[in-house]
């Protein structure tokens, strides 16, 4: 397709390099020492929140006396205790019902909800402070890389998928939603026209109508962008071209949002706003079925620059099945790792998947993964952290946050300057341990990848369960429409992944050796299964941006899920 330029693209390429290169500036100045650097973030959040009511509890005043940085950070281990959501969620409760001074000064400008691992949504506040020193800072730097690496970039539209910016409010009239939606409807005006859409197309409540709207919008553009977390939504992007191609070439001709799809009357007259009939684009889109059949992204959008997505952990399994869709020279770009907790840090290199972390935005404390669940685990500093060591993270943030533990498991894979690069591996609960084994999900996925090989059979989709009343794992598996595998055949690939676990695991192949964990059970899954089943989970109110599937689990809420998609195949 022609490549139309961005309105007003020098000025956004102008903008976003000067504020860029400044910020860039402040923090390779602070990376130059990484044990000063935190100390310094951890006197400045203690002393802003020391009069609150969580500081007065923990007696922030004392800790702050201390004269050296050992003498600091022992103090607060002993005041301050590691925390889960549960421990801080009392003094949230307090902000929540309009309580001012209980976790910082003042109350949050908005709460970021997410549905975790728990039961109930977790409410994350954010502050001012946090919000424009942590949040937006690093996206200045982030689009700042972008084009730096990217020139392009931003000479068509960028398609960016984010959640709901308001989803509703808390008690005292505080609103609540995604941070990361919040930042984009947010952004400075002369940024508006890079985006495909406007913010309310995020508003829309069906979960097929609002990707259908996406995909209808940013199909017809010159897109040279993609944002989105989760590299399952590329997928979805696709199997929603896919289905709906013909729609989408009727509406670009006439200019229309198709009626088959729920979109109420305001959002539709907001996103009919910003469209035109094109019918020459239509009939581009009609002569690239013509020669392709399946019309792939390279295809409708072969000047694409960057896609941002997670890459880590087991995003990359969803990534590898979609990649080869997209133009040959598309950058790849780690959205980094972060989560509505924190946002631990930035990738400077978009050629790598290493996070630095942001020592001058946040305090970190780390527990090495072999002490997780020990009764006295030692707690590593930043600048004590080890290349190759992998490490549970805790962080203390701007936003009343303190030794909270993000149960996540990240590997130390370099430096920047002083400050370690990092890369996300899994959840510290994405490990099953039914009689002592613990089994982990990246083992399972190893396993899985090397039966593929082993077998020869490429499975699309697969996720596992641990059931602990039959002590025995439960295999399902999504094999592609072309390639019939037989129930022998199955099997066969189930036990291939059985004794590649043997392999991998040693505690695996002894409880197995003694009939501990029994034979593991082999499930067939039905086509798109897991776009099924994130739809499922969307409609009963996940958000689709936080949306995360850890592929082996003991849940037995998700495993009755996928027992109900595989009696579909009956």
């Amino acid at each position: 397709m022609k490549q139309p330029k961005t309105k007003g693209v020098l000025k956004i390429k102008a903008g976003l390099t000067v504020v860029g290169l400044i910020e860039l500036a402040k923090f390779n100045r602070k990376a130059r020492n990484a044990k000063k650097a935190q100390e310094t973030t951890l006197r400045a959040i203690l002393t802003e929140s020391q009069n609150t009511v969580f500081g007065k509890e923990h007696d922030f005043a004392s800790i702050l006396q201390a004269q050296t940085t050992e003498d600091l950070y022992k103090l607060y281990d002993e005041k301050v205790k590691i925390a889960q959501y549960d421990d801080l969620k009392p003094y949230i409760e307090r902000h929540k019902n309009g309580e001012a001074n209980v976790l910082f000064p003042g109350k949050p400008i908005m709460y970021a909800t997410t549905s975790g691992t728990t039961n109930t949504p977790k409410w994350i506040p954010i502050t001012k402070k946090y919000y424009k020193e942590v949040f937006s800072k690093m996206n200045q730097v982030w689009f700042y890389l972008a084009q730096k690496f990217r020139p392009h970039v931003f000479d068509g539209s960028t398609v960016s998928i984010v959640g709901k910016a308001v989803e509703g409010a808390a008690p005292d009239g505080t609103l609540y939603g995604s941070i990361s939606g919040m930042s984009q409807r947010d952004i400075p005006k002369f940024m508006y026209p890079i985006y495909s859409a406007p913010h309310d197309i995020f508003m829309i409540g069906n979960y097929k109508a609002r990707y259908y709207a996406i995909m209808r919008i940013a199909i017809a553009q010159n897109v040279t962008w993609v944002i989105t977390a989760n590299a399952s939504t590329l997928i979805e992007m696709q199997n929603n071209a896919n289905e709906y191609y013909d729609e989408y070439i009727t509406d670009i001709e006439n200019g229309t949002i198709s009626d088959k799809f729920d979109i109420s009357p305001d959002i539709r007259a907001a996103l009919l706003a910003g469209i035109k009939p094109n019918p020459e684009r239509a009939q581009e889109l009609r002569d690239l079925r013509t020669k392709y059949g399946t019309v792939l992204p390279k295809h409708y959008w072969p000047n694409l620059q960057v896609i941002t997505v997670w890459m880590c952990g087991n995003n990359n399994v969803y990534l590898q099945k979609v990649k080869d869709s997209f133009p040959q020279n598309t950058l790849f770009f780690e959205f980094s790792y972060f989560a509505s907790e924190c946002k631990t840090g930035m990738v400077l290199d978009p050629r790598t998947k290493d996070t630095v972390l942001a020592a001058n935005k946040m305090f970190f404390e780390f527990i090495k993964e072999e002490e997780l669940g020990t009764a006295n685990p030692k707690i590593y500093q930043t600048h004590e952290l080890e290349i190759g060591q992998r490490y549970d993270v805790v962080v203390t943030t701007p936003s009343g946050l303190y030794r909270y533990n993000m149960n996540d498991i990240v590997k130390v894979v370099g430096k920047y300057k002083d400050f370690p690069k990092i890369q996300f591996i899994q959840k510290a609960n994405g490990i099953i341990s039914l009689t002592g084994e613990k089994l982990s999900e990246r083992q399972f996925i190893d396993a899985v990848h090397a039966a593929e090989k082993e077998a020869k059979i490429n499975v699309r989709f697969f996720v596992g369960f641990g059931d602990v009343d039959a002590s025995l794992y439960d295999f399902y598996y999504e094999f592609p429409e072309n390639v019939k595998v037989s129930k022998e055949e199955a099997e066969n690939f189930t036990r291939l992944v059985d004794e590649n676990l043997k392999k991998i695991n040693p505690e695996y192949l002894d409880k197995r050796a003694s009939n501990r964990v029994k034979n593991p059970r082999t499930h067939f899954l039905p086509k798109q299964s897991f776009e099924t089943f994130k739809a499922r989970c969307i409609d009963l109110g996940y958000r689709e941006g936080q949306f995360k599937l850890t592929l082996l689990m003991q849940d037995e809420k998700r495993h009755a899920m996928f027992k109900a998609l595989e009696k579909e195949l009956e």
